[in-house]
């Protein structure tokens, strides 16, 4: 029944949001790209909503389904009829009665396969893209061609702007910047490179009270310059989104300085590097969100530079949606754990791969997260840095959850609805 009605549903849904843009007119940013699309969003809407009324995607509702629902300002109804039939109820009335719509939408969009972003510009046009980075392996790379079906894909919404539109890319992004250079828009450029629009440069830890809380820079624009900080999560990528919602608001001609004071009430969402206490005196970087060969790599690094650390525990699991190129980077990413890590727990079949590299980290293999975070748990003592990390089906936060010093803390991990606990 679900294969008959879902495509009615995904109809209906983009026909409602398609009508109420075209009402209410809002100017659009869309954030698209390969990896960091969630921090990324979180962090232009808080620059944003400095100067505009502004509503943007929830979590990381980013697909045919979840662009609408932000549009229509609902929650995702799931499986519930009645919910449904509020969802319609509300839109209708959008479309009919008057209201105190947003005047800026910042909405998220990716691809799962062939076609979704096209689907997705059918329903609203940007008036501004932010495209974060586009890897070399992507995720979702088996249900395309090749990696660069993917990326071209994930860039096709700067394709919808209208000449001298922004167009906001990575500057440590080749690819991306190369095709920016291309097109006829306002290209704004941010990240650590020396020509970037928006540079980060000296970017390090944050420390508060002797231990790390965060991650700086110092961030230039023009002859301007000014300190950011990205508190509760760790990692160079971390810094990034702050550098892209820093090259939105120059885009949309907001202050340097509000736009960093806006920053230090950005927090990064769940499991994108958070960092949470442990069990017997260990510090947990939570990036339990999902994972994909470079945001494993770029976690290692963080893994490895961070610091007081007097054991580095990486706990890897399986990276999903590689395809072909599944083997070669699971033993890429083994070879790289070993590097980075005192102790390697892999998690999953693929990444038997993680603990099969050559190298004197101690290794442990667990078929599944359930028996990792029995063992785990009773395993960490004071000192360790324990990084967890997997694509989501591993579902990798049940093992930060058995390892946080309080319980309580779990309300900061990702998939804590109980939809999601059911499937655990």
């Amino acid at each position: 029944m679900k294969k008959i009605f879902k495509p009615v549903i995904v109809f209906i849904l983009a026909l409602l949001a398609r009508g109420v843009v075209r009402r209410y007119r809002p100017r659009i940013v869309m954030v698209t790209g390969s990896v960091g699309k969630t921090s990324t969003k979180d962090a232009v809407a808080t620059v944003l909503a400095t100067r505009f009324f502004s509503r943007k995607s929830e979590k990381g509702f980013n697909t045919e389904f979840g662009v609408p629902f932000t549009i229509l300002g609902v929650e995702n109804p799931w499986d519930n009829p009645l919910s449904w039939l509020l969802v319609f109820k509300k839109a209708i009335a959008l479309l009919i009665l008057p209201n105190h719509y947003p005047t800026m939408l910042v909405l998220e969009v990716g691809a799962d396969k062939p076609g979704d972003l096209a689907r997705i510009l059918r329903i609203a046009t940007p008036d501004a893209v932010v495209v974060t980075r586009l890897p070399e392996i992507p995720v979702h790379v088996e249900v395309y061609a090749s990696p660069q079906a993917v990326r071209d894909e994930e860039f096709s919404p700067a394709y919808a702007l209208t000449p001298a539109a922004p167009l906001i890319v990575s500057a440590d992004d080749p690819y991306a910047l190369d095709n920016a250079l291309r097109i006829p828009a306002r290209v704004i450029s941010y990240g650590t490179a020396g020509d970037a629009s928006v540079r980060m440069s000296d970017v390090r830890f944050y420390e508060s009270g002797g231990a790390v809380a965060g991650m700086a820079a110092r961030a230039t624009i023009g002859g301007e310059h000014g300190e950011c900080v990205v508190k509760g999560s760790v990692g160079h990528a971390q810094i990034l989104p702050a550098a892209a919602a820093l090259a939105t608001a120059l885009a949309f001609d907001i202050p340097l300085t509000d736009a960093l004071t806006a920053l230090e009430g950005y927090e990064p969402p769940p499991g994108r590097g958070r960092l949470l206490l442990g069990k017997n005196g260990s510090v947990i970087i939570d990036n339990s969100y999902n994972a994909s060969p470079v945001a494993v790599e770029e976690a290692l690094e963080t893994l490895k530079a961070f610091p007081h650390a007097k054991r580095r525990i990486a706990v890897l699991g399986d990276m999903l949606e590689l395809g072909r190129y599944s083997v070669t980077e699971h033993e890429r990413i083994g070879v790289l754990a070993g590097e980075s890590a005192d102790v390697i727990a892999a998690v999953g079949i693929r990444a038997r791969a993680f603990v099969a590299a050559p190298g004197k980290a101690e290794t442990m293999h667990f078929d599944n997260a359930r028996s990792a975070a029995a063992a785990l748990a009773a395993y960490v003592r004071p000192g360790d840095v324990v990084l967890v990390k997997g694509s989501q089906s591993i579902r990798t936060e049940g093992i930060v959850k058995a390892l946080l010093a309080d319980p309580e803390d779990a309300a900061r991990l990702v998939r804590q609805e109980k939809r999601w606990e059911k499937k655990l």
